[in-house]
């Protein structure tokens, strides 16, 4: 598995390459046929620009089948592993990617090897791989929805928090602002301009003020741009903003806060684009069942499994929205997720790959 883990992270995939991308994939579809033989079923869903989709389908033994879903994108830009190659020392392992998600990628191929070498009786596997989940999914969503109906359960090989598995996450608004005001000197002329940034501050206001620590909403306006010169009345501003929502009835909040933006100038105008990137993921009863089980199995094996609430969306989120069953956070064990530190801990990896393959057993 380290060595299958190593060639994975090997390949650099970033969000924004296509080429690699696309490489990417056909290097890993390889390996899925070389470790697990050839599919049953195979659909490739292309894009111009963003990574491909593939869904590879092996039949099993037992009635209905069992979704498992990977990304093979990662944040990190093509050539990051010249400067931080992979390293497995001391029983951890580092890379671009590793932690999130590509050993996630590795233990679910290696789970269903693990059904059919123990000859466990086990439901049809299909495996969904995409290459957009970092930018949002936007190409992949609707084929992760389709391929979640009917599905027995829909496992999310996105790593765990601290070896929970995630079963709640938080829904993803991005959206972007633009204050438009008039532009003059601001000495000669200072009262014949109306300043964008001056708006802009009011309105950065009123999002901040927008969030809700009880209801588990933040609302983080993360950059910020304006304005040509300092002796000039601002006629542009812009910010990024990045909502986070526990509860879904909070989109419809936060839209009316967006569509209610107002500032004092009534000569500067404010426009929003933007859009809810994925919804939250909230408990329904499908999934604390699948959980029940996941965590019978753990107990069987001799430890306690727990489960957890995080801030961050992952394509989940979709499955969960659709009121199916769907387990997240079933990949790696470590820390680091987009960051320099990103790292496995190795000892971990048989017992999450056991997991997997009890639990996929255990839904026959």
């Amino acid at each position: 598995m380290l060595d299958d883990l190593r060639s994975i992270v090997e390949l650099e995939t970033h969000s924004y390459d296509k080429p690699m991308l696309d490489e990417g994939l056909d290097t890993i579809r390889a390996w899925v046929l070389d470790r697990l033989g050839s599919p049953d079923t195979e659909a490739r869903h292309t894009d111009t620009v963003r990574g491909d989709v593939l869904e590879l389908g092996y039949a099993g033994t037992a009635p209905g089948t069992v979704l498992l879903l990977s990304h093979y994108d990662t944040v990190w830009p093509t050539g990051t592993l010249v400067g931080w190659p992979y390293t497995d020392e001391d029983g951890r392992v580092t890379g671009p990617g590793a932690f999130d998600m590509k050993l996630g990628l590795v233990q679910s191929v290696w789970a269903l090897r693990g059904l059919r070498e123990l000859g466990l009786p086990h439901p049809s596997v299909k495996f969904l791989f995409n290459g957009d989940e970092e930018i949002g999914s936007p190409h992949s969503r609707p084929y992760i929805e389709a391929a979640s109906e009917g599905a027995l359960a829909t496992l999310v090989f996105e790593a765990s928090l601290d070896g929970k598995l995630k079963t709640a996450r938080k829904g993803v608004g991005l959206f972007d602002v633009t204050a438009t005001g008039v532009e003059a000197h601001a000495g000669l002329d200072p009262y014949a301009g109306a300043s964008a940034i001056h708006a802009l501050a009011e309105i950065v206001g009123q999002l901040a003020s927008a969030g809700s620590r009880e209801l588990g909403t933040t609302v983080n306006v993360g950059t910020i741009s304006g304005g040509t010169g300092r002796n000039v009345t601002a006629g542009s501003a812009g910010c990024g903003v990045d909502v986070r929502v526990a509860e879904p009835s909070e989109m419809d909040r936060i839209d009316k806060v967006f569509a209610g933006l107002e500032t004092a100038d009534p000569r500067v105008n404010i426009s929003v684009e933007g859009e809810w990137n994925r919804p939250p993921m909230t408990p329904n009863d499908p999934s604390r069942a699948l959980f029940a089980t996941a965590r019978k199995v753990a107990a069987e094996a001799g430890w306690e499994l727990e489960e957890t609430a995080v801030g961050g969306a992952s394509d989940g989120n979709f499955v969960s929205a659709l009121d199916r069953p769907v387990l997240d956070g079933l990949g790696a064990v470590g820390g680091g997720a987009h960051a320099r530190d990103e790292h496995i801990l190795v000892k971990h990896i048989p017992e999450r790959t056991a997991l997997v393959i009890g639990l996929i057993a255990a839904l026959v």
